[in-house]
C-alpha cells in the first residue's frame, strides 16, 4: 500500500484536499487544515499516507509525520470514528496532545474538537487508553494547560478552530509559559498574516 510519497503541490482544493504531483501522476490527498493552510502550490511536499478503501472509493489522507499517520490508524480502530472525523480532530490536536487526553482520561479536552460530543470522547477514551498506555510515557510540556486557554480566548475573540491551533503552531519554542503573553505573540502573529 501507499505508505509515503513526495510531489509537488498543483492545487488546493476546499476541504483539506492537495493535488500533488508524484512523478507523471496526479494524486488527491486529503491532509490536516494545519497541513493544507501551510502549502503552497509548486512546493515539494512528503506526505506519510493512509489509503482508505469503500465500496463508494479509495480515498488517501496524508500526514506531515508517521506519528500523526499512526495515531489516525488508531483513531479509525474506535466504533463510531471514520476517517473525515480521524482527520478533523488531528487537525486541531497534536498526536502527543490527543493521546495525553485519552490516557489521562480526559474527555473534556476532546470534546473541544469539532464533531466529538461527550458520548464519542468517552468511547475514544475507553477503547484507545489501554493500547496507549502501553506506548511510551509523553513528557508533559508546562505550557499545554496555557495553550489550552489561549486556544479557547482566541476563539472566543472570533477567531475560527482553525487560526487558533495555527497561531498556536507559530508560538516560539521560547515563548513565556503566561497566558497573557502566549495570547498576546499568538495574536501578533494572526494579525501579521
Amino acid at each position: 500500500m501507499l505508505g509515503w510519497l513526495r510531489g509537488t503541490v498543483m492545487r488546493k482544493d476546499q476541504g483539506g484536499r492537495l493535488l500533488l504531483q508524484v512523478g507523471p501522476v496526479g494524486l488527491w490527498v486529503l491532509v490536516p487544515l494545519p497541513v493544507w493552510d501551510q502549502a503552497r502550490e509548486g512546493q515539494t511536499m512528503e506526505l506519510h499516507t493512509h489509503l482508505v478503501v469503500r465500496d463508494d472509493g479509495w480515498t488517501l489522507y496524508g500526514f506531515p509525520t508517521a506519528e500523526a499517520e499512526r495515531a489516525f490508524a488508531t483513531l479509525l480502530k474506535v466504533n463510531g470514528v471514520g476517517p473525515r472525523l480521524a482527520l478533523g480532530m488531528l487537525s486541531f490536536m497534536t498526536p502527543d496532545a490527543l493521546r495525553r487526553a485519552v490516557v489521562e482520561e480526559r474527555p473534556e479536552l476532546l470534546q473541544r474538537l469539532p464533531g466529538v460530543g461527550k458520548k464519542t470522547a468517552r468511547r475514544i477514551i475507553l477503547a484507545l487508553q489501554d493500547e496507549w498506555r502501553k506506548e511510551e510515557p509523553i513528557p508533559l510540556p508546562p505550557t499545554d494547560e496555557v495553550n489550552a486557554e489561549v486556544f479557547d480566548a482566541l476563539v472566543a475573540l472570533g477567531y475560527s478552530l482553525v487560526e487558533a491551533q495555527t497561531a498556536l503552531q507559530h508560538l516560539p519554542p521560547d515563548a513565556p509559559p503566561q497566558v497573557e503573553e502566549r495570547l498576546r505573540l499568538a495574536l501578533q502573529y494572526l494579525g501579521s498574516r
